[in-house]
Order: C-alpha cells, then structure tokens, then sequence
C-alpha cells in the first residue's frame, strides 16, 4: 500500500464530490495506492482556508500554479470553471503529474486537441469526469449490449433534461452568460458521452440549438441571456443505428432526466437517473403473454455495486459515481494503462459538440469531423 499526494484545483460543488471520493476511495475499494489530501486550491483565501478545513487537506492556496508545482501534490484533479482546464492540465502533465479533469474536457475543441496532444506526447495518466455512465445499472447496460443479449442496436434515445433554470422569472446569473455555461457547455456533454459510451461513435448529425427564455430578471431590468436553454439532435452512428439526443435546462418537472431508450433486434433496455438504481430491460423470448419489460433492480452481481453495499436493491448514490472514478483514476496511474474516459474519448465529446453547434447554425445535416 503506497500513498498519493492530492491536489484539487476547485473547492465548489465538484471539489467537495472529489475531496469526498479520495478519502473513501481507500476503504471501499482497498485501493493499493491511498490518496493523502495535501492542497486545495480556490479563487480567495478566504474559501480555500474554509475548505481545507472541511475538507481534512493539509494546506490550501488561492493560486493553481503553487498546487500543481507543489512536489507533495503527484496528482492533480480540476473541479474548476471549463475556462481553466487547459492551462492546468496542460502544466501538470508537463510536470509529470497524472491529471483527472472535470467534464467536459475543455471549452473548446481546441481547448481539448491542445490538451490531448500533451497528454499523449507525455504519456502521463489522464482521465475525464463523466460521473452517470458509471451507475452500476449503466455499466450492466453496457454489458448487455456488448454481450448480444439485445441483438444488434437499431435505435437510441438519450436525454439530459433538468428544470433548474425553467421558471423565467429564475434571475439572471453566470448560467445565462457564456456557451460554457449553457446547456451545450453543462448538460448535453454527459448523455453525448453516454451515447458514444453504450452505442459508439457518431457519423452524422442535425441539430438545433435555442435560447427559450430571450431575457431574464437583473439588478437593473431585464438582462439579455447569450447562452442555449435546450438542444436537440437527430445523428446516425457508425454502427447504422438511428439516434435522437435532447437538452435541456427548462424541461420543466424534471430533476435528473439523464435516461435513455436502446432498441435492438432481439430486445430493448431503458434507463432513468431518477431512478438509478433500476435498469429495464426487455427480450424477445418466452410466450407472447408472458413478454415486457423488466425491472432490474441493482444488486451485487452488477458492476462496482457489491463494495459499497452488500444487499441487491439497497441502491447506490450519486457521491458513490465519484467514488468508482477516483478508484478509476488510482488504478490508471497504479497500473500505467489507460482507463476509459481518457482525455481523447473526452475531445470526442467536444468534437461532437462543435458539429451540433455547425449544423443548428447552417441548418443542415453535417458529417463529424473526426480530423
């Protein structure tokens, strides 16, 4: 058993999840490298003192470069805005420092190009943060489709829909301003990824992207809001099958819609979020009256269930996503071998998202580039 210095570049919402996850890695998963909390770093020092406390690190800094150059800091993980993902990814595994980053990889293509050529220049482990498709009813899905069990896959449907900002009398805020932080930027990366993850690459695709609510209450009067409210797709995989994406942070009634519908020729499977800990499934076999679908409910035989909980349908939670992909991201840097998410299969998410973004502004159907 060997110890690891952590830094966390981030203290909000995402670095508290990952300060969590490093320190129960260890003990759920007997990890063989143990993560040791040595610096976070947040925007004053004021709130990187604050969450150094809370969260057991040993020192805190207000500056990125101290953290990364620190020599106790051997890996670095980025919780921080999409803006700054480069520049510290980009330094860190420069130095050496294996590096996990936040979804989605940078703000850009370019961003994630720039980031993917020094990640594989320098051969440094290197992952990306996408959270849902680790479920272990996702990863049960995956297998399934892998396995044959619902024949060959003609059909997806996915969506990422949340109601966060559908009231239009929500006020202003830094969620109205900027691509980064609209639905595109936030919410679409996940269910591409999870698209790309249970189905594989997209060839083609059709987009529309819109802003729903034009304006929204400021400090002064109506302010104008420059980012998407929600998205749509139609795409055609590499594969042949069919598929249907949408976005949205206006789906009124909807909390955590990250779900999906898998159609193929021998069965189908759905999936909800709102209810993880379930997965549906459905095949062609047994008399006609005896045919439906299926509720699975999560148990030890599904994948990275049976070490947080020990009894089927007891369910696991959105902290334990966290925890399998630190336990990803140890076992990437302990054995040297790449784990799935790596930065380029993140830049596949960002080229994806480039070409919907060309095609809701050409109005036409546009092959993804894959240069």
């Amino acid at each position: 058993m060997t110890t690891i210095g952590i830094g966390i570049v981030g203290g909000g919402y995402m670095g508290k999840a990952h300060s969590v996850a490093m320190q129960a890695v260890g003990a759920v998963f007997n990890t063989l490298l143990r993560p040791k909390m040595e610096m976070i770093c947040a925007r004053s020092p004021i709130s990187a003192e604050q969450y150094r406390s809370a969260f057991g690190f040993a020192r805190a800094t207000d500056n990125w470069s101290i953290l990364v150059n620190d020599p106790k800091v051997e890996a670095v993980v980025i919780a921080s805005p999409q803006s700054t993902h480069r520049e510290i990814a980009c330094a860190a595994l420069t130095l050496g420092k294996p590096v996990f980053c936040e979804k989605p990889l940078g703000s850009s293509l370019e961003d994630s190009q720039a980031m993917v050529s020094i990640a594989e220049q320098t051969g440094i482990t290197n992952m990306v943060g996408f959270n849902y498709i680790r479920t272990p009813a996702s990863q049960f899905a995956r297998q399934l489709i892998a396995d044959g069990t619902i024949g060959r896959v003609t059909y997806f449907r996915g969506e990422h829909t949340e109601d966060f900002y559908a009231d239009p009398n929500s006020p202003a805020s830094w969620r109205a301003n900027g691509d980064a932080n609209g639905t595109m930027g936030d919410l679409a990366p996940h269910m591409i990824n999870g698209a790309l993850a249970l189905i594989g690459p997209i060839d083609s695709l059709i987009a529309e992207v819109e802003t729903v609510h034009k304006t929204r209450p400021g400090k002064t009067g109506a302010e104008p809001v420059t980012n998407d409210d929600q998205a749509q797709m139609m795409c055609r995989f590499e594969n042949g099958a069919m598929g249907h994406l949408f976005f949205s942070r206006v789906a009124t009634g909807r909390k955590m819609g990250y779900a999906y519908e898998i159609s193929g020729t021998k069965g189908a499977i759905r999936f909800d979020q709102e209810d993880q800990n379930a997965l549906w499934l459905y095949t062609m076999d047994g008399p006609p009256a005896q045919q439906g679908f299926k509720k699975i409910l999560t148990g030890p035989a599904h994948p990275d269930y049976e070490p947080f909980c020990q009894g089927p349908g007891h369910g696991t939670g959105y902290q334990d996503q966290i925890i399998i992909e630190a336990r990803d991201f140890l076992s990437a840097i302990e054995t040297g071998k790449p784990v799935w998410p790596t930065f380029r299969d993140g830049m596949e998410v960002n080229r994806i998202i480039a070409a919907a973004q060309r095609s809701s502004n050409e109005k036409l159907w546009v092959s993804v580039d894959t240069k």
